[in-house]
C-alpha cells in the first residue's frame, strides 16, 4: 500500500488536513471545468468550514501525518435508491495521484458500505481522469444526469458499482 495510512478523520489536524486536500484538489481538478468566478468561491476558510460541520463517514489517507487524500460515504442521499450506498466525495492531491491512495481510499469506503447492494457516486461531465478511474475501479454509468449549479449550470453524471 505505500507509506500510508487510511483513518477516520477524527483529529483537528486531521480534519485541517482534509480541508487542504479538499480545497487543493478542487482547483487541480475543476480548474476550465468550473466557472470561474464559482471557483473563486472555494477557499481554504470555506473548505474548513465543511470540514468541521461535516465529520461523519470521513476517511483520510495520510503520509506520515499528512493528509494527502480523503473519502467520505453513507447511505445514498434520497429515497428513490435507498438501498443504495454513496461515495459522496473522493479527492486525492495530485502529487499523490497514481500511486493507489485512491484505490485505497476506495476500497475502504466500500467495505464500510458491504451491506449495500450497489454503490453510487456522482461524476462531473468531463472530468475524464476521474470517469476513467471509477470505471477502472468497476463503477459504470446508469444514464442519470442531474444539473448542478456551479457559478454557471454543469452537467453531473451517476455511475454505479453492482455488488450483488
Amino acid at each position: 500500500m505505500g507509506e500510508y495510512t487510511i483513518v477516520p478523520m477524527r483529529t483537528d489536524e486531521e480534519i485541517s488536513g482534509k480541508a487542504f486536500v479538499h480545497f487543493q484538489s478542487w482547483h487541480e481538478t475543476y480548474e476550465g471545468l468550473v466557472d470561474g468566478e464559482y471557483m473563486k468561491t472555494v477557499t481554504l476558510e470555506r473548505c474548513e468550514q465543511i470540514a468541521r460541520a461535516w465529520r461523519d463517514n470521513l476517511l483520510v489517507a495520510k503520509d506520515g501525518n499528512k493528509v494527502i487524500g480523503f473519502a467520505g460515504y453513507g447511505r445514498y442521499r434520497d429515497e428513490t435508491m435507498a438501498e443504495y450506498g454513496e461515495i459522496f466525495a473522493l479527492y486525492v492531491l495530485r502529487a499523490y495521484q497514481g500511486r493507489k491512495v485512491g484505490i485505497a481510499l476506495m476500497n475502504e469506503a466500500v467495505e464500510r458500505l458491504a451491506a449495500h447492494p450497489a454503490i453510487c457516486l456522482w461524476v462531473l461531465k468531463g472530468n475524464e481522469k476521474a470517469i476513467r478511474f471509477y470505471e477502472k475501479y468497476g463503477f459504470r454509468f446508469d444514464g442519470t444526469e442531474q444539473e448542478i449549479l456551479l457559478g454557471t449550470p454543469c452537467i453531473e453524471q451517476r455511475m454505479v458499482l453492482q455488488r450483488f
